[in-house]
């Protein structure tokens, strides 16, 4: 595969969007950062709505200076361009039942998730544009990089180009929001779904099954809950590793653990046979993502994630977990150390 492009702010050209109407649908952690941004990038405050239902994300809105249409239809009916930052889950129903119909021919819709636009669940015009501007951090390190005149990592992509100008609005529209800055790289949605939802189904699962079993493995040889919630997770060394690899290298962070450490974790790695675990995650990718397995299965259960209690399958799912031996574990020690914590 050749290495992707990487777009700067040199790439991209602000006056794309002068005289745009640009609408947020969703004001909540991206919506906020983005919004924010692109107001301080220069697009004019008038020229900038957010469309978002009367709640507290709406009020915020207002606190910051927005306009604020609770119509998504007459919200629709003005935009020129509009970013879809509400939840995939709810995407297709709002957009399609009061956006799709309500939009400019030649509108550019913008979105941070590849999702709903690589299983091919929102209804667009052929006329329009459809790009993917998807900041790979939380909006509040989104809002706060940008503050400081830094950048972010940042894919982004022309997905549908009815105009033929789309790959110029979705440059302009990264650059906007700061992505530019540190280089927004060229991707697509199928890469981006493929990409999280892969993390997410098979990646994380398994390392969550890992502390879960290490954890049990532990206490059976006489380890408390105390030292094990400590030693894993509770003083923070993971994310600090982690920051490690963001920052020297995946495996260069490394060399500041112990020597002892060090020959552990390098010694031990290479020695796992990892084909079982490459088959594993082979066939969640292409029998469980791409094929689209998995979007079919959690449409099913999308109303009733809307739901209280146990008729909400997430909520069953958390106190499954919960009470697994590490969960109760952490439970006690949480209990036990609520004024220290």
């Amino acid at each position: 595969m050749p290495a992707a492009k990487i777009y700067y702010d040199a790439d991209a050209n602000l006056d794309v969007l002068k005289d745009r109407m640009i609408v947020f649908l969703g004001f909540g952690n991206q919506g906020a950062a983005q919004a924010q941004n692109l107001r301080d990038s220069g697009i004019p405050n008038d020229k900038i709505l957010v469309a978002n239902r009367p709640d507290h994300y709406a009020e915020d809105a207002k606190s910051k200076g927005f306009n604020v249409e609770q119509d998504f239809a007459k919200a629709a009916k003005v935009a020129d361009v509009i970013f879809l930052l509400i939840p995939d889950q709810v995407q297709p129903r709002i957009f399609n039942n009061e956006i799709a119909s309500n939009l400019k021919d030649d509108a550019v819709v913008v979105v941070a998730s590849g999702y709903n636009v690589f299983y091919k669940l929102l209804n667009f015009k052929p006329s329009q544009d459809v790009v993917m501007v998807a900041p790979r951090m939380i909006g509040s390190s989104v809002r706060s990089l940008y503050v400081k005149g830094k950048g972010f990592p940042c894919f982004v992509s022309v997905e549908q180009d009815g105009t033929g100008k789309a790959h110029d609005s979705a440059l302009a529209l990264s650059r906007a929001i700061g992505a530019t800055k540190a280089g927004a790289i060229a991707s697509s949605a199928r890469e981006e779904t493929a990409m999280d939802l892969f993390a997410e189904q098979a990646l994380w699962p398994n390392i969550i099954m890992l502390f879960r079993e290490a954890f049990s493995v532990l206490k059976e040889a006489g380890c408390s809950d105390e030292a094990l919630c400590y030693e894993m997770w509770m003083s923070k060394e993971p994310a600090e590793i982690f920051e490690r690899a963001a920052e020297d290298g995946f495996i260069l962070q490394l060399k500041h653990h112990s020597t002892v450490s060090q020959y552990g974790q390098l010694s031990g790695a290479l020695a796992l046979d990892g084909s079982a675990a490459r088959e594993h995650f082979k066939n969640i990718l292409y029998n469980q993502v791409l094929n689209g397995k998995f979007c079919q299965e959690f449409s099913k259960i999308e109303d009733d994630l809307e739901k209280e209690g146990d008729a909400n399958p997430l909520n069953q799912l958390y106190q499954k977990s919960e009470a697994s031996e590490l969960g109760q574990a952490e439970k006690r020690v949480r209990a036990r150390l609520a004024g220290l914590l």
